[in-house]
């Protein structure tokens, strides 16, 4: 410490470039730096979903699912566990990789492990829908589409078709298929008379209807200096033309389908119904994908609103509700706000009790320097500017002030004693590197141990413990350069200062005050210390005592992975938009050519809560 102190002496200019590089690159990281609540929890997940048609729990995990986790232990590496769930229709199967794991090969073994593994299940079965999302893949924003005028199918039709593919080019959104609504779907109601009485089967339609609903490709057709493309017209063009198209031959008369059927334009069973403001609506939410920033994921999907709505039918409203940007952004600003008003706090502390503005100023330089290099650093590694670092740095600004203080104050003592400038910086310096050292390393050492925790807990607090460790160790060295170098030119004047009697600086007449107030509050705790060493049994007893009925109330004060929110419960009940989604068992309905490609949660539930619109 004390040959940088000599070294910043004789190089001043060296360190005041170093403070000015890191004061540019750290508001620049600040900038740039994405920001979200929480850090990015990178625990590696891979979704498989198989979707089959009419197959019932028990057949799909055992004709689809085990088969499948059977090959994934052989031809996947780095898998942690498996964890799967079988439902009707659909079987879902969730591979944990290891922490170190390349998510990109995994990602490329799942999926040439999906397609040779099809043939071993059942026929007919398609290749599974693969997603790959972590803990940080949370929905961040939901957009509701309602209309008084259009059908809950339009609805449907256009959030899936249209609205999606024109908000998949936000980078880091991911936009599932949407809740509510019907999906659209041509059926054929079976008249289950008809079909008594004509002597025909539900498979005789339904062979008929693979038979005649077929797409030829033909090519084309050169005729003089034109060519044609020539089409069959094999498959019915309208739904009603389905009604014209012949069975069977009973007895020598044809039977079409409109005598044993009712082919329309329809939807299955609905199974999830989304209501905004009490009408029939379509839901879709929009999840955070990746390391990009909440904040810049829902600014480019709230740009992108107003082209989306104009290309959208009349009628249809398309509003965005559940902005958690609102609870980002209040999260972050209040974290900053304390700790501007803790760094302000601790500077009014420093300049009543050194009374110098010169000190204080020199303290107030290196505090945000400090935390300015710590989000450079944070930046460089990939972390976010969240609740975690933010919070890590609020708490680091009251230890930070201790490297300048302890530096200037003593280089101040050494002034008064009516030494030189450099003498008193260099002697100041020699009398707190010992201290100052250990100081730093005690501090560190505290946070050490947040580096080894694992799950979701390390991603949590590792950041914290990194952004405080930091911090410190940047004031550490500011105060081993920067501050002797400011205090050689600004504390100059000081060394003549001391020598002339009274100061008539009421800052300075202040701190005389102070120091002899504490001077007798200093000899009262030396006359408690003196008691209390001559009673250490009944000290140490009270202490255990007290301490042992602390711990006692621990089980009175609950468990929970974080505090409740109270900036989530005003921001949800600030809003007069109400959306309610739920999810119903579907009705009975005989049907053919049902084919659904949505996949709805695995477990029925119920969900209603109050959003700002």
């Amino acid at each position: 410490m004390v040959g940088l102190v000599r070294l910043a002496l004789r190089r001043p200019y060296t360190f005041i470039v170093m403070a000015l590089l890191i004061m540019i690159f750290g508001v620049a990281a600040a900038f740039r730096t994405p920001t979200d609540i929480f850090p990015n929890i990178d625990i590696p997940v891979v979704s498989v979903v198989f979707s089959y048609t009419g197959l019932p729990p028990d057949d799909m995990a055992g004709r689809i699912v085990t088969f499948y986790e059977r090959a994934l232990t052989t031809s996947v590496n780095d898998i942690e566990h498996i964890e799967s769930q079988s439902i009707p229709d659909y079987g879902i199967i969730k591979i944990f990789f290891q922490p170190t794991v390349n998510i990109n090969a995994a990602l490329a073994e799942v999926s040439a492990m999906s397609q040779t593994v099809l043939k071993q299940m059942p026929a007919g079965v398609t290749p599974p829908t693969i997603l790959s999302f972590n803990a940080s893949s949370v929905p961040i924003l939901q957009l509701a589409l309602s209309s008084q005028q259009l059908s809950e199918t339009i609805l449907f039709d256009q959030a899936s078709s249209f609205i999606r593919p024109q908000l998949a080019s936000v980078a880091g959104a991911a936009i599932p298929l949407p809740y509510g609504g019907k999906v659209r779907q041509v059926q054929a109601d079976l008249n289950q008379q008809a079909l008594h009485t004509y002597g025909i089967s539900a498979n005789d339609v339904v062979s008929a209807l693979s038979i005649q609903n077929l797409i030829t490709p033909v090519g084309t057709q050169k005729i003089g200096t034109f060519e044609y493309t020539v089409n069959l017209n094999a498959s019915p063009s309208d739904i009603a033309a389905f009604n014209d198209l012949p069975i069977k031959t009973v007895n020598g008369t044809v039977i079409y389908m409109r005598d044993v059927a009712d082919v329309h334009d329809g939807s299955p069973p609905q199974t999830n119904v989304v209501h905004v403001d009490g009408k029939n609506a379509v839901l879709l939410s929009v999840i955070k994908a990746g390391a990009v920033s909440t904040l810049s994921i829902i600014s480019g999907i709230k740009q992108l609103l107003p082209s989306v709505t104009r290309t959208l039918p009349s009628g249809l409203n398309l509003t965005a509700v559940g902005d958690q940007s609102v609870f980002v952004t209040s999260a972050v600003s209040s974290v900053v706000r304390e700790a501007v008003i803790a760094a302000a706090l601790t500077g009014l502390m420093i300049l009543l009790f050194l009374g110098n503005w010169r000190s204080t100023l020199i303290i107030s330089i290196s505090i945000p320097l400090a935390i300015l290099a710590s989000l450079t650093v944070l930046s460089l590694l990939g972390e976010t500017i969240n609740v975690m670092t933010l919070g890590g740095l609020a708490l680091a600004v009251g230890i930070l002030v201790d490297d300048a203080t302890v530096t200037i104050e003593n280089i101040n003592r050494h002034l008064e004693g009516g030494e030189e400038i450099e003498a008193s910086i260099l002697h100041g310096a020699q009398e707190i590197v010992v201290p100052a050292s250990i100081s730093l390393m005690c501090i560190c050492l505290a946070f050490v141990p947040m580096f080894g925790l694992g799950g979701v807990a390390g991603y949590l607090f590792r950041p914290l413990a990194e952004a405080v460790v930091f911090a410190l160790i940047a004031s550490y060295i500011l105060s081993c350069t920067l501050v002797p170098t400011l205090a050689n030119y600004l504390l100059r004047g000081q060394a003549h200062e001391a020598t002339t009697g009274p100061s008539r600086n009421p800052l300075v007449r202040f701190q005389q005050g102070f120091e002899r107030r504490f001077e007798a509050i200093r000899s009262s705790y030396g006359g408690l210390l003196v008691l209390g060493l001559r009673n250490r049994g009944k000290l140490i007893a009270g202490f255990v005592g007290f301490s042992l009925l602390s711990f006692g109330l621990a089980p009175f004060l609950g468990q929970d992975f974080f505090q409740a929110s109270t900036a989530a419960r005003s921001r949800c009940m600030c809003g007069r938009r109400r959306v309610r989604a739920s999810r119903r068992p579907p009705g009975l309905r005989i049907g053919l050519a049902r084919r659904s490609t949505r996949l709805s949660p695995p477990m029925s539930w119920t969900a209603s809560s109050t959003t700002s619109g």
